[in-house]
């Protein structure tokens, strides 16, 4: 399977599903293609025809396996059936519960099912109903974030729980080097995600300004200033820009409904205007006042100095993870 593979890949490295189009089939096969395990993101609507058309418009730019995100607060039944009718190796889950019944479904198709979870609680019951694997995330992480602890206290805790029972346990949140991944392993971890340092590649289907900022910025906050209508009660972490910095503080019964439209965008086939403090993040075909809309990224970001190709990120990941356990840390122990 190769260094510290899992799930049958050959790389413990997973990019996350970008929302709500970010990681389309270009990045999940160039992550798949390089070893990794990359996560194709479903419509946050009822879309099985789209979706299956997007499972196969990636298999035809990658032979190798790859998988599918899903948020459960979102009307999602018709997607998982398609995901599970086109038998993507993973179905990834977030933002609700995975219950018993999506597993057994999900196995009967040959389908893996790897939840992430934000607390010890969810972590406890995704590993009852029989996951494939678990992914821990701290709330260093960019996006939407449903926990409140941080990686290097929730993930240990989670490692223990799974103690004896063949669930990996995969960490996210503020990793995007090999540094991150070798601290993920030293607490435990199996695997990291990488939702960040993903989206800051050629791939990726953020829109060019979106990535310039991801490396000109360097401070994140934890929010939950946009989408609120939409998403109620989902706070996320998102770059301090100038924008971001003149509404910080909005009151708290404000929200997207009664704001003026700044853009629009063509997401997963669909037109969508786009109000100010709308959780919707730009892609290349927005249009519009680009630099006013939300832009996720986790707290690393200031470690993140250029664009890279995916399988460039892994490569380098991947070789520096090496470097580091193989010379650094065994010469500090034999000495």
């Amino acid at each position: 399977m190769g260094w510290r593979g899992i799930l049958g890949f050959e790389y413990g490295i997973i990019q996350a599903p970008l929302g709500p189009d970010i990681s389309g089939p270009e990045l999940v096969a160039a992550v798949a293609s390089a070893g990794g395990l990359g996560l194709l993101r479903a419509p946050d609507w009822e879309a099985p025809d789209y979706l299956r058309e997007l499972i196969r418009k990636t298999r035809t730019l990658t032979d190798k396996p790859f998988g599918v995100g899903v948020v459960l607060a979102f009307p999602h039944k018709e997607n998982i059936r398609a995901i599970l009718d086109e038998k993507v190796a993973v179905l990834q889950l977030y933002w609700g519960e995975c219950t018993e019944d999506i597993v057994l479904e999900a196995h009967k198709a040959g389908v893996k099912v790897v939840p992430q979870v934000g607390s010890f609680e969810e972590a406890k019951k995704a590993a009852d109903v029989g996951v494939d694997a678990i992914i821990v995330q701290g709330r260093e992480a960019g996006g939407h974030v449903i926990g409140q602890d941080a990686l290097i206290s929730l993930l240990p805790r989670v490692v223990e729980l799974v103690q004896g029972r063949d669930i990996p346990i995969i960490a996210a949140g503020g990793i995007v080097d090999e540094r991150g991944y070798v601290a993920s392993l030293a607490l435990g971890a199996q695997g990291i995600a990488m939702g960040t340092r993903f989206l800051a590649t050629d791939e990726s289907y953020a829109h060019p300004a979106y990535k310039r900022k991801l490396i000109e910025l360097d401070e994140t906050e934890y929010t939950n200033i946009f989408g609120r209508a939409r998403w109620p009660g989902a706070p996320h972490r998102v770059l301090k820009t100038p924008f971001f910095m003149n509404w910080r503080t909005l009151p708290s019964d404000e929200n997207e409904t009664n704001q003026p439209i700044i853009g629009h965008s063509t997401i997963h086939g669909m037109e969508k205007d786009i109000r100010r403090f709308a959780g919707t993040v730009p892609n290349p075909t927005t249009t519009g006042e680009i630099e006013s809309m939300a832009m996720y990224a986790g707290q690393a970001i200031g470690l993140i100095k250029e664009i890279l190709p995916a399988g460039e990120v892994i490569k380098r990941v991947v070789a520096g993870a090496k470097l580091l356990i193989n010379q650094k840390f065994a010469c500090d122990i034999q000495g």
